[in-house]
């Protein structure tokens, strides 16, 4: 199997997942790990899995991760299946009542990078996946990368039961 993890990352915090998660898909699968910016749109050849993940930035994906979901071409990814992830402010309880508000109008990054790999003829594989980050620029909350290589294995599973 053939898995392709994509992600864009600010502050380090979304790469430290997606490259926990591609660590733990390495006993299952072979696994590329790149940087959205640096994707070609060869390396979505004959894959089998595509992982994508972004930082939720003005409650959606980052600008270039909303890029690389535009260059999809209809039906590109036809029988891949296909997981999503983002991360987020971990604390949303304690963040200004007008955040919490906006959050619950708008949501955040996965939902609508997940509804475009669909879109775009992929098979949804899990659930999606969310990360905290303390405060804005991170780190990575304690005890998230041990749920990013937990979520992985549940991709493995589910991905494995399905080939």
């Amino acid at each position: 199997m053939k898995t392709f993890i994509v992600y864009d990352s600010f502050f380090g915090c979304t790469e430290k997942i997606a490259q926990e998660i591609g660590a733990t898909l390495t006993k299952h699968s072979f696994v590329s790990v790149v940087k959205v910016d640096q994707t070609t749109p060869d390396m979505l050849k004959e894959i089998d899995l595509l992982i994508l993940g972004s930082p939720t930035r003005a409650f959606s994906p980052s600008p270039n991760t909303k890029a690389f979901l535009k260059r999809l071409q209809p039906d590109q990814l036809r029988g891949v299946r296909v997981a999503a992830f983002d991360t987020r402010i971990g604390d949303i309880e304690k963040a200004p009542k007008i955040l919490r508000f906006l959050v619950k109008i708008f949501g955040y990054a996965v939902e609508p990078m997940l509804k475009s790999l669909v879109k775009n003829g992929g098979i949804q594989a899990v659930t999606p996946g969310w990360f905290y980050v303390n405060d804005m620029e991170g780190p990575v909350k304690e005890g998230e990368l041990e749920r990013a290589a937990a979520w992985a294995e549940e991709i493995a599973l589910a991905t494995s039961s399905a080939v």
